[in-house]
């Protein structure tokens, strides 16, 4: 049966078939297949003539290490329900991201929730994603709103600012210039600047009202980005002052950075819930590729011979070595002193190890914890945050 199948590039006619499927599969519309439709490389599976499977690919770059590095962004993939089973899912991955790795892509990015069958294909979760409800109250009352000016709207220099802050984090993207408005359209944003007076902005959020069940309405933050923590106080200060008809914020799981401020600015944890998301999963499509477009540290100049295991038992051998903020991987015969797998290799170059021991917990080997210690650090000077959702 699987002869029959063919996958190509989406047409207008295929686009409105793959769309009626993916609200059959989802059981609601999916609005990112029209929407980013001219975006995007859309591919579908057919067979006698009909779409049982599609999805899109965004070639987008994410920043690693404070450089851009090309990504194949894959969304809204979905099979017919009377076709799952039948390794479809494998195939239509592989096929979206064909034609995004000939045009540069050397990662691939995916937000999904069956994290167990994407790692069978190769890819790994390098961070864990939290979304947080806050307490409006709480946020009124503990942090400080300072001496900021707050204006309605998205100016140019907000985008700016976002662009500006986004390499200082390991794994955000290279936002293109249609990004905020397709966002803005997809869930009615509401856009708000921050900044001193006379200075231009330090900080920028959107957000999303939904009306209560019952009463009031819910607040989500969709987009959070503060150049210091007084901004970012004064940012969830001015969250607080929405207490009148909403109990409490929502931040989505891409909206906070991993930085402690939330949390530790509140008086009382018990005002804030936690909940685990499904993460976003990297693939490292041409290793030393990746590698040479990646960023490093400018200060660190070491050579190291590593070993990347791969399912067939087999080991790649490489040279890394890494200086004045470049790094290049070649193949070489000398004895590997830190060994991988693949997986455990794109862990490593998100930066998702932020320790020797967390890396052994996670069955990295190497002969002495020196070498381990330098892999480990070559790739940890951003935390990871991937701040959009596809």
């Amino acid at each position: 049966m699987a002869d029959s199948i063919t996958v190509v590039p989406a047409d207008a006619d295929l686009l409105t078939e793959y769309d009626a499927l993916a609200t059959r599969a989802y059981g609601r519309p999916v609005d990112d297949v029209t929407q980013l439709a001219g975006h995007a490389d859309v591919r579908v599976a057919l067979q006698g003539g009909r779409v049982i499977a599609g999805g899109l690919g965004m070639l987008i770059p994410q920043h690693f290490g404070g450089r851009p590095v090309p990504s194949a962004c894959l969304g809204a993939g979905c099979v017919a329900p009377e076709h799952r089973g039948d390794r479809l899912t494998v195939r239509m991955l592989n096929e979206r991201i064909r034609p995004l790795a000939e045009q540069g892509a050397v990662l691939a990015t995916v937000w999904t929730s069956s994290n167990g069958y994407a790692r069978r294909m190769g890819w790994e979760a390098p961070v864990p994603v939290f979304s947080f409800s806050v307490a409006t109250d709480a946020l009124k009352r503990d942090f400080a709103p300072g001496d900021f000016e707050i204006e309605h709207g998205l100016t140019p220099d907000s985008e700016e600012l976002q662009r500006n802050l986004a390499p200082l984090w390991n794994g955000t993207l290279r936002r293109p210039s249609w990004w905020t408005a397709h966002t803005q359209r997809r869930h009615d944003l509401t856009f708000y600047r921050f900044s001193r007076p006379g200075r231009g902005a330090g900080g920028y959020l959107s957000l999303a009202t939904r009306q209560h069940d019952r009463h009031g309405a819910h607040l989500d933050v969709h987009d959070f980005w503060a150049s210091d923590e007084a901004v970012a106080s004064a940012m969830l200060a001015f969250l607080g002052r929405h207490n009148s008809r909403i109990r409490s914020i929502g931040f989505q799981r891409t909206s906070l950075p991993p930085h402690p401020l939330l949390l530790h600015g509140l008086h009382r944890y018990g005002s804030a819930t936690a909940e685990v998301w499904h993460p976003w999963m990297l693939r490292i499509l041409d290793l030393p590729e990746a590698v040479r477009l990646r960023g490093w540290p400018a200060d660190l100049d070491t050579t190291l011979p590593i070993g990347i295991e791969q399912e067939n038992g087999d080991t790649d051998r490489y040279l890394l070595q890494i200086s004045h903020g470049a790094a290049d991987l070649q193949p070489t015969t000398a004895e590997c002193r830190v060994r991988l797998t693949h997986r455990q290799a794109t862990v490593w170059y998100a930066g998702g190890y932020r320790s020797t021991a967390a890396a052994r917990m996670a069955g990295v080997r190497a002969a002495d914890e020196q070498s381990l210690a330098t892999l480990i650090r070559s790739t940890t000077e951003h935390e990871l945050w991937l701040a959009e959702h596809f």
